[in-house]
């Protein structure tokens, strides 16, 4: 892979908004920003609503094409119904952008059933017809699914040049993300490693309390997200750091971080695995979301949704996000509220984890304040 690629890349997901759409001056700024510190590497997606449209005016109208990489995905989950919608998308991210190529392309958040869908579609020998032609530099995808299913995309698929995982020290060792296991995975075949969600969709810039103070112990001056991204880019076969930047002063934490970045030393290595010792110790529910309550709960509770809400703030002392999550996982899902909870017991004969999910549910009405 071409070694000129900068070490933290730009997620351009999180852009700062204005109104009901995107602040394009103050996208420009940041984008200026980022490229007078000689970071290079810009991600959007043909999925992320406007996207690609706001990369086209805050960075390929203002500045010569060979002077930034760039990277978009192709989606089946986004209103994608065949095969011929699959296709057209490399061409329509082509016309948003007017980038004329894409240095990285990728084949969006594949897991079982999309890679699947792909193999099916024959997508991955379209696209390395587009490769020949030009419209790709490198092709490869983003992955959410067990180690094991990504080892299999990668027998049946030698042809991808890198893989986009999510990294950061807080899921290195959770079993529902397994970050450790799909790195090995990549490693094992060689792969070049591109890291989303370092931060955890900026959760560990502000992590709890206990665990914040581990970090400022060993080093006052230094932020929590400082510490997540450097996790990351200290892996080995990381070609670059993705970060979700939408204010100046998160940019300038994470330039600072990375500008003539050196691997964390070994005391900085046993502080991270000090902060993950709190981080695991704290008390959560440990919902994998499964599921099976929702199949027996005559109410149609959103029990998981619920779960996962009460958890960033019992993990991450993060209310606002925690709301977030509720409204997207359970309101939005159509599902019901944990008031709506008759007590049947119903759920907690079905759970796997032998969850109290009676008084769960009460702890995360009363937490998120649902009633």
């Amino acid at each position: 892979m071409d070694k000129t690629i900068g070490r933290l890349g730009f997620g351009m997901m999180r852009l700062p908004k204005k109104g009901d759409g995107f602040d394009i001056e103050e996208v420009k700024k940041l984008v200026d920003a980022f490229m007078v510190s000689r970071f290079n590497y810009f991600d959007t997606a043909f999925a992320y609503p406007g996207n690609e449209e706001v990369v086209k005016a805050a960075l390929v109208d203002r500045y010569p094409r060979k002077s930034y990489y760039l990277a978009t995905k192709c989606a089946i989950w986004s209103g994608c119904n065949s095969k011929e919608d699959a296709e057209r998308e490399l061409d329509i991210s082509l016309e948003r952008t007017g980038a004329g190529y894409f240095d990285f392309y990728l084949l969006h958040s594949l897991n079982k059933e999309s890679a699947a869908k792909f193999d099916e579609w024959g997508l991955w020998e379209y696209l390395l017809k587009k490769k020949e032609e030009g419209l790709i530099k490198h092709l490869g995808f983003s992955f959410h699914d067990t180690p094991e299913v990504l080892d299999d995309i990668l027998n049946k698929h030698p042809e991808a040049e890198f893989v986009q995982l999510q990294l950061n020290w807080a899921d290195w060792e959770n079993p529902k993300v397994q970050s450790r296991g799909c790195w090995e995975v990549a490693r094992k075949h060689n792969k070049d490693i591109i890291v989303m969600e370092p931060v955890k969709g900026g959760l560990l810039a502000d992590p709890h309390p206990d665990v914040k103070k581990v970090f400022t112990d060993a080093d006052p001056n230094a932020s929590p997200a400082s510490w997540a991204i450097r996790f990351a880019a200290s892996l080995d076969g990381v070609i670059t750091v993705l970060s979700g930047m939408n204010t100046m002063e998160m940019l300038g934490d994470n330039v600072k971080t990375m500008w003539n970045f050196q691997g964390l030393t070994e005391s900085q290595k046993a502080t991270i695995e000090k902060a993950r010792e709190v981080f695991t110790s704290l008390p959560s529910i440990p919902c994998t979301k499964c599921d099976y309550c929702a199949k027996v709960c005559p109410m149609n509770i959103g029990v998981s949704g619920t779960f996962a809400a009460l958890n960033t703030v019992l993990l991450y002392n993060n209310p606002d996000k925690a709301k977030e999550q509720y409204k997207a996982q359970v309101t939005n899902k159509g599902k019901k509220s944990p008031e709506k909870c008759i007590k049947c017991g119903k759920c907690e004969e079905a759970c796997p984890q032998h969850i109290s999910i009676r008084d769960n549910l009460e702890k995360a009405q009363e937490l998120l304040q649902l009633s």
